[in-house]
This record gives C-alpha cells, sequence and structure tokens, in this order.
C-alpha cells in the first residue's frame, strides 16, 4: 500500500513530493477509527508551522482533508460503526497521509457525511469551512447587517466565506484580481454590496469601502496577507495586489475586528494607536490550533458538523476543480504548494455514483430479502444505471 509524503532537506531547499510504500495497518486502537479513504482534498502545507512544532521528519504525509468508509473501530469508539460515511481533517502529527488507500484516526477527529453530499464536496470544503467558521464566529462576531470585507473573494476560502456571510445576512464586500474572478463573484447569489477590481492594484480598496459603508468603515475584515513595506522594500516573492496594512487601518469601522493570515504581522506604535482610537482588534487566524489542542474538541466537532449540514443544504458550494487523477498528484501538490491554483484539488480514490459501493448488495426492505444487483435498486428509484465502481491504484499512480 503506498500513500503520498513530502521531502525537504533543508528549510531553505524546495520541498519534493514521493510516493512510499507503506506496511498494512495493525489492529485497530481503542479510540482510533481505520477508514478507506474514498476522496482526499489538498492544501498548502506550512512547513515553517512544523519546523516550529517539532514535527519534522524525513518524510512527512500529505493530505488532511478526507472522507471515507469506516471498515474498523476501536473498542472504545462510540460515535461511528462499520460501513458509516465520515469526513474530517487528519492532525499534523498524523502517521498516515491522506492520499492513501486506508488511514487511522481518533474518532474526535471525524463526523458524519450527509448523504446527499458527495465525496469530492465534502472532502474539498470542511477545512475551508473550519477556516470561514473559525474567522466569521469565533474571532468575529458575525450577524446580520454588519459591514464585511473578504479579501481575494474567489478563493476557495474566499468563496466559503462570504457565502456564510450571507448566510447570515451580513454585508458583503471582496475584492477581484482577475477578470474570470471578477464575473465568478458577480454570479454569486444572494449578490455581494460591490466587487472591488485589483487586478491593478490595491489602491481603491480603502475609498471603495468608505464609499459603500457612508464612510462609517467595515465592521469585519477578513484579509489573504497583507503589504509590510514600501513596494520597493517588500521581498520579491510579496504579491503587489495585497492591501498595504495602511489601507486595512483606514476601512475598518469603530469596534471593528480585522482577521489576518498574515503571521508576521508588524505593527509599529502609530498603527496601535489608531487601533486604539476605534477600539478596533487583530485576531490571527490559524485553523490548525484545533487540532493542537484538545482543550476546545467540542466546539471544534460542531464546526465540522455545521459545515456539513451547510453543504447538504446548498448554503456551502466550493470551487472544485474535476476530480484529478492518481499518477497527477504529485504535479498538483506542486501547484498547490505554490498558491498557483483557484480551486480546490480533490483526489477521488474510488468513483463512485451513488451510496452503493458494492456491486451486489443484500437491501433488508425487499420483500424476498435476496441478494440483489445494484442496477436493480437504480432502476427501482429512476436512476441512472452506473457501471461497476472504477477503483484508481496508488501503485499504479506510483509507477507513472
Amino acid at each position: 500500500m503506498k500513500g503520498l509524503y513530502f521531502q525537504q532537506n533543508s528549510p531553505n531547499e524546495d520541498i519534493t513530493f514521493v510516493f512510499q510504500e507503506r506496511e498494512n495497518l495493525p489492529v485497530t486502537e481503542e479510540n482510533y477509527v481505520k477508514l478507506q479513504v474514498k476522496a482526499c482534498a489538498l492544501s498548502r502545507i506550512n512547513t515553517k508551522l512544523l519546523a516550529e512544532m517539532k514535527m519534522e521528519k524525513e518524510f512527512f504525509p500529505v493530505g488532511r482533508e478526507i472522507a471515507g468508509i469506516v471498515l474498523d473501530v476501536g473498542s472504545k469508539v462510540s460515535f461511528f460503526r462499520p460501513d458509516d460515511e465520515v469526513v474530517g481533517i487528519l492532525p499534523l502529527d498524523s502517521e498516515d497521509p491522506g492520499l492513501c488507500e486506508a488511514v487511522r484516526v481518533h474518532e474526535h477527529y471525524l463526523v458524519h457525511k450527509p448523504e446527499k453530499v458527495s465525496w469530492t464536496e465534502a472532502a474539498g470544503t470542511v477545512r475551508d469551512g473550519v477556516r470561514a467558521y473559525t474567522a466569521l464566529h469565533y474571532l468575529s462576531p458575525l450577524s446580520a447587517g454588519k459591514a464585511v470585507l473578504i479579501m481575494d473573494g474567489a478563493s476557495t476560502l474566499g468563496t466559503i466565506a462570504i457565502q456564510l456571510a450571507l448566510h447570515r445576512g451580513a454585508k458583503v464586500i471582496s475584492t477581484a484580481s482577475s477578470l474570470e474572478d471578477k464575473q465568478h463573484l458577480e454570479r454569486l447569489r444572494p449578490p455581494l454590496a460591490r466587487v472591488v477590481d485589483v487586478s491593478h492594484g490595491s489602491a481603491r480598496v480603502a475609498e471603495s469601502c468608505l464609499e459603500e459603508t457612508g464612510g462609517l468603515g467595515v465592521d469585519i475584515v477578513l484579509d489573504a496577507g497583507v503589504r509590510l513595506y514600501r513596494e520597493e522594500d517588500e521581498p520579491p516573492g510579496k504579491s503587489q495586489l495585497l492591501p498595504h496594512k495602511h489601507d486595512i487601518l483606514t476601512l475598518l469601522g469603530v469596534g471593528g475586528r480585522w482577521v489576518t493570515t498574515e503571521e508576521n504581522l508588524q505593527l509599529d506604535p502609530p498603527d496601535c494607536h489608531c487601533l486604539f482610537l476605534k477600539g478596533a482588534t487583530v485576531a490571527f487566524l490559524n485553523d490548525d490550533v484545533w487540532n493542537l489542542s484538545n482543550v476546545q474538541q467540542g466546539k471544534y466537532l460542531c464546526i465540522l458538523k455545521d459545515v456539513m449540514e451547510k453543504l447538504s443544504a446548498g448554503v456551502f458550494r466550493p470551487r472544485l476543480e474535476e476530480p484529478i487523477p492518481l499518477h497527477e498528484a504529485k504535479v498538483s501538490m506542486e501547484v498547490v504548494q505554490k498558491n498557483q491554483g483557484r480551486k480546490k484539488h480533490v483526489f477521488l480514490l474510488a468513483e463512485t455514483r451513488c451510496c452503493c459501493f458494492r456491486y451486489f448488495k443484500s437491501v433488508s426492505k425487499f420483500p424476498d430479502k435476496r441478494p440483489r444487483p445494484v442496477y436493480e435498486h437504480h432502476r427501482e428509484h429512476g436512476w441512472r444505471t452506473p457501471g461497476p465502481p472504477r477503483f484508481f491504484s496508488l501503485a499504479a499512480a506510483a509507477a507513472a
């Protein structure tokens, strides 16, 4: 059984992705669940955080957002049974890569997957849903009527955050860095209050927000990174389309909340004085904190459950790439690591067309209770008859 890992020999060296042979999973421990992975979504790996948490090792597993079927449960597992459909995020210290045929995970990192939600939707939404909830529920008091600025709204996180804010009745302003992103945001329903085009620079962001709010400023800002210095002093990799920190301070209203993803944010004394005068606060968005500490595990599970419920109800509509074959896993992960993709990359390890995964299955509600082919079950419900499930081989992918 093979899984995808990444390797980094030194902190300044680019990471490489490799398939590694894995031993068969041991007997399931007391509170652990063994899963057959059906779909796995990819997110950028924060190598700096792993180094600070002393989690560095020669080969580190890739893929944490997973959805799958429970194969076996430990003796003390109380939430799940075999054949349950579940979704969750593997912890940072997981020894198993999500991009693998089977994994072990503690039951407190999983929730049930709604029946109407597909495997790719579940895996592709769960982490961005957690990030959006953390930013707009726990770090800032989002409610109806509040003005919210969500930077880079066409990103995977931005799209889910906008949908959550609109669902709560907020007035949403967002930015678009290209014509395609702008068209995507303008198609969202209910509509946004304003879409600010920053493809030629972010100079108009503060002006547009103040104009839209009658000069009062916005109540909540969720950024996608900010510039800290003058253009000529910024490091080479910093996008000039990002707003400057002074723009954010200008457009923030009285009592506002600035939720930032900029882990190295530097505020000078005049900046702090501006926040003091407005009674505003700054919060840092680090969604991994839920998995780094179990103090608020109950809240975390509530977030996961609510994300899946909103996905099932159609409130969340994620931006997903077409399911990717496994032989392209290394190339796709390199794109994700460089932040070059606009949609979520999701791998479908077992392609299925409905909730019936065995080609022959005994269905108890049939009068004769005999084993019947799945396609008869489809025909009785007016569903399109599928062919046999097609399973992608990780071994073949690694060989390719």
